[in-house]
């Protein structure tokens, strides 16, 4: 499926959420979309790990991590479980580790930033909750649509 965040903001403006600039490209993917699956946590990525051991076919990852940018929430390894169980993206209020594999995987991922040291594993935050950071509420089912220009969320599915 090919699309342009531009183009769809200029069909759709009046029915999309647009978020604020801030989210860095890291994955070898650059243009994404899907079905949004949240999580709310904070420097612990114990549910990222759980998220993506699933299929996620059609879907995109979204992860409040409360913009922290002293720890990773997602890195080669985490990524890698994210291709292999086809997730289209993933997109982390947060700061990802391993960056220059992930920019060789089959996967869109956004980030505010990246960062060496690893999270903490307590199994901590809350999966399935909206969730708001960059301007804009990210509500599970929604749709998202995400290339070099930006992110773009709507309730009803574009393309």
């Amino acid at each position: 499926m090919t699309f342009k965040t531009a183009d769809l903001c200029d069909e759709f403006s009046e029915h999309l959420q647009i978020a604020e600039q801030g989210l860095r490209n890291f994955g070898g993917k650059k243009s994404f979309s899907g079905k949004i699956v949240t999580l709310k946590l904070f420097e612990d990525n114990s549910l990222v790990r759980e998220a993506l051991e699933n299929d996620g076919t059609g879907q995109v990852l979204v992860v409040d991590g409360g913009a922290s940018l002293r720890c990773a929430l997602l890195g080669d390894i985490l990524a890698g479980k994210a291709v292999k169980n086809n997730w289209d993206g993933i997109i982390i209020n947060g700061c990802i580790r391993d960056s220059a594999d992930i920019v060789l995987m089959d996967i869109g991922v956004k980030a505010l930033a990246t960062h060496p040291l690893k999270s903490v594993k307590k199994g901590a935050g809350e999966s399935g909750v909206p969730v708001t950071f960059s301007g804009v509420i990210f509500r599970p089912g929604e749709f998202i649509y995400a290339d070099e220009d930006g992110v773009i969320v709507s309730s009803k599915k574009l393309i």
